[in-house]
């Protein structure tokens, strides 16, 4: 999943675009699809095909809506500061600035996190970057799986293209996480619905082209039991037993 307010707020702050167009965003969106599909094209000591993150990331069926991060975003003028360590990046990540949906992950509950790396990377950094990240108080992990991190490394660092405002780095990583955090998403769309349908804004058109107004109350009862399936899996297995 990706957001455009979350992309737009990355390339005014991270790449210093003020106004960002829409081949801005999809610069960004192309590096993280590139990330995740380089194992498929390249060499590396730990390679992660499609399936497994499928396997990995999804532990109930109608929990499969991945939160995508990336890092570094660094513009051309700041790559010269930064040093983009594998611990760095790893850590940048976790952070709401480098995610491509608009929510807090320090307000929710990890389920299962797979880790892309590109470029000059070894196993052994990769590992203290982990520990380091498991032992954040920011960073939950929920109850029932609580080691729920999965390592891909390629050797084929990422490139930027002419007209990117990304600079080409030694090293980055893409991170497919699968968070409770992302129902703040589910709980955006539904305010915005709420507000349009109750004056049924728009509603003519959809009906002009064949759809029924119950379909629409379906389909927000829907979204609505889509947040109580997150806030449900992130309980505490543990909460509800009695001692």
């Amino acid at each position: 999943m990706v957001d455009n307010e979350a992309i737009y707020d990355m390339c005014k702050k991270n790449l210093d675009i003020s106004r960002p167009s829409f081949a801005n965003l999809n610069n960004l969106i192309a590096q993280v699809v590139s990330s995740v599909t380089a194992s498929l094209r390249f060499d590396g000591s730990l390679n992660v095909d499609l399936n497994e993150f499928q396997t990995n990331l999804v532990p109930y069926p109608r929990i499969h809506f991945p939160l995508v991060s990336y890092a570094p975003i660094l513009s051309k003028n700041k790559a010269y500061h930064e040093a983009n360590s594998v611990s760095e990046i790893t850590n940048a990540c976790f952070e709401p600035g480098n995610q491509m949906v608009k929510c807090d992950p320090r307000t929710g509950k990890y389920m299962a996190t797979c880790l892309l790396y590109r470029g000059d990377v070894v196993t052994r950094d990769v590992q203290t970057a982990v520990a380091q990240v498991k032992n954040k108080k920011t960073v939950q992990m929920v109850d029932w799986c609580p080691t729920g991190f999965k390592i891909g490394i390629c050797y084929e660092p990422p490139t930027a293209t002419p007209t990117s405002q990304l600079t080409s780095v030694k090293r980055a990583v893409c991170m497919l996480s699968n968070t409770t955090a992302i129902a703040d998403a589910w709980k955006r769309i539904d305010r915005k619905f709420d507000l349009m349908y109750a004056k049924r804004a728009f509603v003519h058109w959809y009906v002009g082209e064949g759809m029924e107004e119950g379909e629409f109350t379906e389909a927000r009862e829907d979204l609505a039991a889509l947040e109580r399936d997150y806030i449900e899996v992130g309980a505490d297995s543990y909460a509800d037993e009695e001692f």
